[in-house]
């Protein structure tokens, strides 16, 4: 019995950290999302600027 619930408690750890692992990824993915998303705004508003300058 007590074995068993030792076991559950270890499981229980490893689940947190796993959790915490995904977190962390996903935190990452957004990140790069973000900066892709940032980039492609820049990008169009440089493109209108020059469609300005030129006429």
């Amino acid at each position: 019995k007590e074995r068993k619930k030792e076991r559950k408690k270890e499981r229980k750890k490893e689940r947190k950290k796993e959790r915490k692992k995904e977190r962390k990824e996903r935190k990452k993915e957004r990140k790069k999302e973000r900066k892709k998303e940032r980039k492609k705004e820049r990008n169009k508003e440089r493109k209108t600027e020059r469609k300005t300058e030129k006429k």
